[in-house]
């Protein structure tokens, strides 16, 4: 089981990118699934996360900028984000719930956004 992100690129502020993370590999289930990043010398931030249902949640960073979504049926996880700002370049990962013989965590390999003023 693997999630493969990717859409990250070189972008000017004010503009917009779409990520997406596909689940692949032999799992059951999906439950919750998030995008973090991690900005040059900073700690890693949670962005956004989904759950099974479609309830959202934001970091106070990306609110009313960033829209993330999912494709259940794809096992895929979607960040739109507008609006862009240097502040959020950074490496952006997905991380997601997968049911295999049991519940476990798994991390993207990362995808970089670099946002240019």
């Amino acid at each position: 089981v693997q999630l493969q992100a990717s859409g990250g690129g070189l972008v000017q502020a004010g503009g917009s990118l779409r990520l997406s993370c596909v689940a692949s590999g032999s799992f059951i289930a999906i439950n919750r699934m998030a995008w973090y990043r991690r900005a040059p010398g900073k700690s890693r931030e949670l962005v956004a996360v989904i759950d099974s249902v479609g309830s959202e949640n934001y970091g106070e960073a990306v609110k009313g900028r960033f829209t993330i979504s999912r494709d259940n049926a794809k096992g895929t996880v979607y960040l739109q984000m507008n609006t862009l700002k240097p502040e959020d370049t950074g490496v952006y990962y997905c991380n997601a719930d997968l049911r295999t013989a049991s519940w476990n965590n798994y991390w993207g390999q990362g995808t970089l956004v670099t946002v240019s003023s």
